[in-house]
């Protein structure tokens, strides 16, 4: 095993150093549920770090599901969420709101992670403030700002305000670089969300939703189902809701499970084309840990969402995407995941490919995860404290292996 050999100069030096501040900053359950591992490592680092958490509590309800998981307590909270609050006024009340708790607390850097709101805003009040920022999962791209929206345009200008990008993979650090980016502060650590997943996936668990037990048991197959972009509202969802209709009649005998998203623009469309059919459960949008684990014991997913276009690889779980565009190239590109879009009959095609056809299924469900291996958290505060002068090590960026192991 090697070892770390240090100087006397250089270890009085890193003893008598300032400890540093890092504020950080989320708002939704996904940007919460990918920096949790980071500030749980940053928290094993107190002799160096300090770590001040602020939530924005951009979406409350689901915010506060992952905060009890990963027993995250906020040191600020500005609980700014309203029902139907327009994306200015939320833009407006975040900036307003995170610019007076930086005065406060005066950080050495910020770190934000994603696409969100809470994440572009947070980058631009850090800017103003003129504090260096950190930027978690950066270098994401689909090149079309209207998809997905307002995600694209919140993660290109993050880019553009960060001076620290911790890329999750390959692809992502060529785009920052294609745009300018300065290569020497883009790092590929993979993505936490796979160091999140491994905290929260458990063998024999047991959901908090009694009907969920009971899928579980009594089904062979399960097709995970989500929907909730807002560009796919309206006839899309519509026509794909009226696809996994027909998938569920004819394979009646696989269970297909549907959370719901709040959202009445959803809600609506959902119920009045799903419901009534046996074999398909509409439920009630789940917690995380819950959620990961029904990913964990489904058959393949089909969904709009971007995060599981990450999650489901780690888990061997085929993924068919209903979006014409993705920000996630490398699943594509490994073969985990096929972008089926809105077409009714491309998705009847694959669906039922999967079902009946094994090698098929295999042959997704057996590539390789490009995300993470689980350590992007420890490479990210590695490049912290380089970028700091606590240490002066060499960080081994993130690669993904040849096969799946």
């Amino acid at each position: 095993m090697p070892f770390l050999y240090i100087d006397a100069h250089e270890f009085v030096s890193i003893q008598y150093m300032t400890r540093k501040t890092i504020a950080v900053i989320f708002g939704t359950r996904p940007d919460t549920i990918k920096l949790a591992p980071v500030m749980h490592a940053l928290q094993r680092e107190s002799a160096r770090f300090r770590v001040v958490k602020i939530a924005t509590a951009q979406h409350r309800g689901m915010l506060d599901q992952v905060l009890d998981v990963f027993k995250i307590k906020p040191d600020y909270d500005l609980n700014i969420m309203q029902r139907k609050q327009a994306l200015s006024a939320l833009t407006a009340k975040t900036l307003q709101a995170l610019g007076n708790v930086l005065d406060e607390v005066q950080p050495d850097m910020v770190l934000v992670q994603g696409d969100t709101t809470t994440t572009f805003v947070g980058s631009l009040a850090a800017f103003y403030k003129q504090i260096p920022i950190g930027h978690v999962e950066a270098g994401l791209r689909t090149n079309d700002k209207l998809h997905p929206f307002p995600e694209e345009m919140n993660r290109r200008l993050t880019s553009s305000l960060a001076d620290l990008h911790f890329a999750p993979t390959e692809t992502a650090k060529k785009a920052l670089i294609h745009e300018g980016i300065n290569r020497s502060s883009v790092f590929i650590t993979g993505n936490t969300v796979i160091d999140a997943l491994r905290l929260s996936v458990r063998k024999n668990f047991r959901f908090s939703l009694p009907d969920l037990n009971d899928v579980v048991k009594e089904w062979k197959k399960i097709v995970l189902v989500t929907m909730h972009r807002r560009e796919n509202w309206g006839a899309p969802m519509l026509g794909a809701c009226r696809t996994i209709r027909r998938l569920a009649e004819v394979h009646n005998d696989i269970s297909f499970v549907f959370p719901v998203h709040l959202n009445p623009a959803v809600q609506e469309v959902v119920g009045a084309t799903l419901k009534g059919l046996q074999n398909v459960h509409l439920v009630e949008p789940l917690n995380y840990l819950d959620f990961v684990n029904l990913m964990a014991k489904s058959y393949f997913i089909i969904t709009d969402s971007g995060g599981i276009q990450e999650e489901a690889p780690a888990l061997g779980k085929p993924v068919l995407v209903l979006r014409t565009v993705t920000e996630r190239p490398e699943a594509v590109t490994f073969g985990t995941v096929r972008l089926v879009g809105l077409d009714e009959e491309k998705i009847i095609r694959e669906g039922t490919r999967l079902l009946n056809n094994k090698a098929a299924y295999q042959k997704m469900a057996t590539a390789v995860n490009p995300y993470g291996d689980g350590k992007a958290a420890q490479r990210t505060i590695a490049i912290l404290k380089n970028y700091f002068g606590f240490t002066k090590s060499v960080v081994r960026e993130f690669r993904p292996p040849t096969a799946r192991s």
